[in-house]
């Protein structure tokens, strides 16, 4: 028995037997119509290798490698272009970009180079009925953070169906939508007419919503511009002025709680969050929520050294994209990228915002079938 050569694909560097038959295409392995595995890796024969390969095509005339296993006998055909693909060492997957979720899979951004090239935005009329138009407006979610839907209807819980339009509404205490208006008895400071510094939302929640939106139904109060922050811009930012900060940043579990009269929820998280690779992936960022850590003294000076620089640096006003939500406006973005804030604004004034949440993988799962479409409706042609 040998080790896969695979060649000419692969010839300096054969990929493992067990990776290579973990991956086998056939039938037998994988379901042909949702592609899922059909064999757990324990079911796999111990001490695998490869009794014959050779070049052979594939029903559609591609060139492929068919591998015939021992000790079992089994036959896998690998077109060569998945093979070239995925040939190790190729930095294809969780290292070149992953699950799209990392600072690699995106694009960041100062206020100043969306002042030039102007904000992402989309007509609704357009956005609604064109799969294209709906495509790169959420293209730029996923690329940029956020995107601007412009003469949304200006109904009640049309938010909502906005939400519908890419995955599903994220129901939490505060109910499907909620309010940003000024209310008598508010249980969140966003229910009032004061000033917001730069935050995420519900940093105390586990799974915390990926997605938000605000929908403007009206807007005629003096005050009350909107602005957004690219936090993975920040942290990068932190991370090269200051890499002892950053790291104590990403090092130290934060705790966040709120509580009301029905509702009491809490988690711990950094502020700042990276994958196994060191990526950020998340940022946790809401002044108003967070807890008493407790940690020996020294690390508590460390962490508010690192904190307060961090805050201090959301603020630049170079990181800060200001802008005032008209009505018809609704506005999706990364809860767990972005930060928004807004300017204080007279209670006495009109101002009335629909919100609600949703999550990154439906939008995500939506954009790829678009895409896949627009391939298929291409390749028919």
């Amino acid at each position: 028995m040998t080790a896969p050569t695979l060649s000419p694909v692969s010839p300096n560097e054969p990929p493992p037997a067990l990776w290579l038959r973990d991956n086998c295409p056939c039938e037998r392995c994988r379901n042909p119509r949702n592609g899922q595995k059909l064999f757990q890796i324990t079911e796999l024969p111990a001490g695998l290798g490869i009794e014959a390969e050779r070049d052979v095509r594939t029903p559609d005339g591609a060139p492929a490698r068919e591998i015939t296993w021992a000790p079992d006998g089994h036959r896998s055909v690998y077109p060569e272009a998945w093979l070239t693909a995925h040939r190790p060492g190729a930095g294809a997957g969780a290292r070149d970009g992953g699950d799209g979720r990392t600072e690699a899979g995106k694009e960041l951004w100062a206020a100043g180079r969306l002042r030039g090239v102007g904000i992402p935005e989309a007509d609704w009329a357009a956005y609604s009925t064109e799969p294209a138009v709906r495509a790169r407006a959420l293209e730029q979610v996923l690329r940029l953070g956020f995107v601007l839907l412009r003469g949304v209807p200006r109904e009640d819980r049309q938010v909502l169906d906005v939400a519908r339009t890419f995955g599903f509404v994220r129901e939490t205490n505060y109910g499907e939508l909620f309010e940003v208006r000024v209310e008598a008895d508010p249980n969140n400071l966003a229910f009032t007419g004061a000033r917001i510094t730069p935050h995420t939302d519900n940093p105390y929640r586990d799974p915390v919503p990926t997605l938000q939106l605000l929908h403007c139904l009206a807007n005629a109060a003096v005050g009350g511009d909107s602005g957004l922050v690219d936090g993975f811009y920040a942290a990068a930012l932190l991370r090269e002025e200051s890499p002892e900060d950053f790291a104590v940043l990403t090092r130290t579990p934060v705790p966040f709680a709120f509580r009301d009269a029905r509702t009491e929820l809490r988690a711990e998280r950094p502020l700042i969050d990276v994958d196994p690779l060191g990526r950020i992936r998340e940022i946790r960022f809401n002044n108003r929520s967070i807890g008493t850590l407790h940690a020996p003294a020294e690390e508590l000076d460390a962490f508010y050294g690192a904190y307060r620089r961090f805050g201090e640096l959301l603020l630049r006003p170079e990181l800060q994209l200001d802008f005032r939500l008209a009505p018809g406006d609704c506005v999706i973005f990364d809860n767990t990228r972005l930060l928004h804030a807004r300017t204080a604004f007279e209670e006495s004034g009109d101002r009335h915002l629909q919100g609600t949440y949703a999550d990154l993988d439906s939008l995500a799962s939506t954009l790829a079938v678009l895409r896949r479409s627009s391939v298929e409706t291409e390749a028919g042609r």
